[in-house]
């Protein structure tokens, strides 16, 4: 493949570079922030309540029992806590072990479907975007059902790749990862682990025909698999708790989705902007790709990017039509958008040697966005109150810092671009990062005073 001429021995040190870095600076920002409520702090407690309880079957909040979620990411927390302790990077390691581990799978499905390049690029572009960086050092369960949910859409992906290129033994084999990564899913958030795959893979099968995939899926084997991962904590906990059934499946399911009982009501549109800012350095890749894809659609052959479409628009209209709205619903959206997009870039650089005016301008614009976010320092704050002043004045010391990043690696992206594509395309993932980290990482000195630490600190030293 022609873009792989990109692949030089510099571009391969420079991007193995680059991901050793992050790899590093992934982690070690674990540990830097307080936990702030709420999500954080209660499933921090969880996971340190059944840990010392030893029951594994029943979790509980504060002694009660907390039937709103499945234990998967509670048992990792927990097994985190007995081997290493407590400690907030203990409780986030969960949440930061799936995000980065989704970054190089969703980077070697898009090289079996598209290519090397594709493959590095979409790694890279992952790694950049704003919203899966925050979630990924974030205590909650989004991230842990989004790496599942990847999982169990890439490897349905990777089975049907298989089978239109005559290896049905992989194929085989891919559709029982999916059956495996939609248990877990299940296990980490409850039923949208096996209904968002069935529906992407509905809205697919509608809209081209492509109706010889239902034969592919080895239903029943797969369904032994799922059941294997499921069922033995559903029944147990419904054997302990009789009136967990009724609570699970009714009102944290069909109530959450269709009341507003929970509080959680926002616009229709609420996930739009999280879209794009979670993938804010990728969005003219984002509309590139919805291009391609409709220029090149043939009914009745599978194709790998309707797919992803498909996984994208269905997740987002799924929970836009929800009557409870929360950011991390949105998370597992980023793993498609982040090979739509590396697709539409190693495809342009199949015939062209060097990236586009497009490229240019689009790392320019954030290098001048840079710019003008030094102008905007003073506005940080400016509504908090009084006793907040100085907190917003350490952040605002952050927001220099990630802004600089901004600033430094998208000017650079914009010089090479003529001279080495895909340097030039790391160096501007890799600020990206940088800058989502640095901003994310400098919220201790605001979240600190709603952590509860100084007070408990106080409350410890009487």
């Amino acid at each position: 493949m022609l873009a792989e001429r990109h692949l030089t021995p510099l571009n391969s040190v420079a991007l193995l570079a680059v991901f050793v870095l992050a790899s590093v600076l992934w982690f070690a920002t674990l540990d830097y922030r307080h936990l702030i409520p709420t999500d954080e702090g209660r499933y921090a407690q969880m996971a340190r309540e059944m840990m010392v309880s030893g029951d594994f079957i029943t979790p509980r909040y504060n002694d009660y029992k907390y039937f709103e979620k499945p234990p998967l990411h509670i048992w990792a927390s927990a097994i985190t806590f007995q081997l290493f302790g407590l400690g907030e990077w203990q409780a986030r390691f969960w949440s930061g072990l799936t995000g980065y581990l989704t970054i190089p799978f969703v980077g070697f499905t898009a090289a079996q479907l598209f290519g090397r390049v594709t493959g590095y690029l979409a790694a890279l572009i992952l790694l950049s975007s704003p919203m899966w960086v925050v979630g990924g050092h974030f205590n909650a369960l989004d991230m842990g059902l989004s790496a599942f949910l990847n999982l169990a859409l890439c490897a349905l992906l990777l089975a049907q790749h298989a089978y239109e290129h005559q290896r049905p033994q992989s194929g085989r084999r891919w559709m029982w990862v999916c059956w495996l990564a939609m248990g877990l899913a299940t296990l980490s958030k409850g039923l949208i682990g096996i209904v968002i795959p069935g529906m992407v893979l509905f809205a697919y099968i509608v809209t081209r025909f492509d109706w010889k995939i239902l034969g592919r899926l080895h239903i029943f084997s797969g369904l032994v698999i799922f059941l294997i991962v499921t069922a033995p904590w559903f029944i147990a906990v419904s054997i302990e708790n009789p009136e967990f059934a009724h609570f699970f499946f009714i009102y944290e399911h069909f109530e959450r989705f269709t009341a507003t009982a929970h509080g959680r009501t926002a616009p229709f549109y609420f996930f739009l902007p999280l879209v794009l800012v979670g993938f804010l350095p990728w969005m003219p890749q984002f509309f590139q790709s919805a291009r391609q894809t409709l220029m090149q659609y043939r009914m009745q052959s599978f194709s790998a990017s309707w797919m992803l479409w498909a996984w994208f628009a269905v997740i987002l209209i799924f929970f836009s039509i929800s009557r409870s709205k929360l950011p991390g619903y949105i998370m597992p959206v980023f793993p498609a958008l982040a090979i739509l997009a590396a697709k539409s870039i190693a495809d342009y650089l199949e015939s062209h040697a060097h990236l586009s005016i497009g490229w240019r301008l689009q790392t320019l614009f954030f290098t001048l966005l840079a710019i003008t976010g030094f102008f905007f320092l003073s506005e940080v704050g400016r509504n908090g109150q009084p006793d907040e002043v100085d907190a917003y004045q350490a952040y605002t010391v952050w927001i220099v810092v990630a802004l600089s990043c901004l600033l430094v690696f998208s000017l650079v992206a914009s010089l090479l671009a003529k001279r080495n594509a895909l340097l030039s395309i790391a160096l501007f993932a890799f600020g990206f990062f940088l800058t989502a980290t640095i901003a994310g990482t400098g919220h201790e000195t605001l979240g600190r005073a709603v952590s509860g630490y100084d007070l408990a600190q106080k409350v410890k030293s009487q």
